[in-house]
């Protein structure tokens, strides 16, 4: 008998019981809502709006396909190393190519081809996405500014006036909204109305920011002289949490808001509360080229009294 064949069979046995081990758990996984929607944000009860299913799959498909790569990569480096070693005894080194046509030729044009497909399938989606059908039930006006957020609720010619958040380390549970984890009963809340296509205009004050609700799984860049607009159909009442997700300055981290998808009627008895507040009429969105000089960069965002 070889010497080393029981030494060979127990690790054959443990690379074989990792390998059970593996499948196992991926198995036990693959049925958990949350493997897949690739571990993005979401909800067992439903899509928060009408691009979840379509951004997850983009996002599950472009990771399978990542995957694939790296396995095909991985094998094909293993079994060179082990088919291609020097094996005890050997005189020599194993033979030396310099070069080999087919597979130049495949390195070449299998990632161009990887390349083209993911760009077609990105192309596809993004544009679907941002497509905007100039007929929107809601139109609001999303206005950025160092360092918190207006939103002009432009059918219903009022406003909601964002101030930022002093010490966001210091939040606790008595200061979330509806228990929605990363939400701040002192930020501003953007109300939306379930089932309605709304369109978001985005513009800014000052710097670039970008406009990112995370349970939305999209985000849009807000920048200065040149607005972006997309549209969506939030399809799940909830609170959601918001943020700012492009470096603005010294109080980025605080640039933080709330997202209430509500019910038809309790969206209107906001506009309500808001008129009565005197909250009327429509916040400036114009980009102002004199704050970009260097002289805004430590100062506080507007208060109710500016910028009406």
């Amino acid at each position: 008998m070889h010497p080393h064949t029981p030494r060979r069979r127990r690790r054959q046995l443990v690379v074989g019981a990792a390998v059970a081990v593996s499948v196992a758990l991926l198995a036990s996984g693959c049925s958990s809502d949350k493997v897949k929607r690739g571990f993005l944000p979401g909800y067992e009860d439903g899509q928060v709006t009408d691009q979840t299913a379509r951004i997850t799959h983009l996002w599950n498909g472009s990771w399978i396909a990542a995957l694939v790569v790296g396995l095909i990569t991985w094998g094909l480096m293993i079994w060179c190393i082990a088919a291609y070693r020097k094996r005890k005894g050997d005189e020599a080194l194993p033979i030396q190519t310099r070069y080999h046509m087919p597979l130049e030729i495949m390195y070449t044009v299998v990632p161009i081809v990887m390349v083209l497909v993911l760009f077609f399938y990105t192309n596809r989606d993004v544009t679907e996405i941002k497509k905007v059908s100039g007929n929107p039930d809601v139109t609001i006006g999303v206005v950025g500014k160092q360092w918190s957020w207006d939103f002009n609720y432009v059918n219903e010619d009022v406003h909601e006036v964002g101030v930022m958040a002093q010490d966001v380390g210091s939040l606790t549970k008595d200061d979330l909204v509806d228990g929605a984890k990363g939400t701040d009963k002192a930020m501003p809340t953007l109300y939306l109305p379930v089932g309605k296509t709304i369109k978001f205009d985005l513009t800014t004050r000052d710097v670039a920011h970008s406009f990112w609700v995370p349970a939305f799984l999209y985000k849009e860049d807000v920048i200065p002289g040149h607005p972006n607009a997309f549209e969506l159909k939030p399809l799940r009442e909830g609170t959601y949490a918001g943020k700012c997700a492009e470096l603005c300055g010294e109080w980025h981290s605080s640039m933080l808001f709330n997202v209430k998808v509500v019910s038809e009627q309790e969206y209107q008895q906001h506009i309500e509360d808001l008129r009565a507040k005197g909250q009327t009429g429509l916040l400036s969105d114009a980009y102002d080229r004199s704050q970009n000089d260097g002289e805004t960069a430590g100062n506080m965002p507007a208060t109710e009294g500016e910028g009406q």
